[in-house]
């Protein structure tokens, strides 16, 4: 599925416009907020998450690595952890 381009113009995106983009439902957004710890939407004064575009990347690459490469939440949170670590030596 294609993937509608982000409004450039806009600073925060609910979780309802979040979920329809990722085509899952707010549920498992807040899922996986509460299994992938970098992912860290801002609240608003009524507790409500405001997702950035850094956090959108951050769902979708947890989405990629659970939906099409078949990872369970412990492999893809190993992976996102060792795709972040430097690379030492050569």
């Amino acid at each position: 599925m294609a993937r509608a381009k982000l409004d450039n113009l806009k600073l925060y995106y609910s979780i309802g416009e979040v979920a329809e983009r990722l085509g899952v439902n707010a549920s498992q957004l807040r899922f996986w907020e509460s299994e992938f710890k970098h992912i860290k939407p801002n609240k608003n004064s009524r507790g409500e998450r405001r997702f950035t575009k850094d956090n959108i990347r951050q769902l979708e690459e947890v989405e990629y690595l659970l939906k099409e490469r078949g990872f369970t939440i412990e492999g893809a949170r190993k992976e996102i952890t060792q795709a972040k670590k430097p690379v030492v030596g050569k």
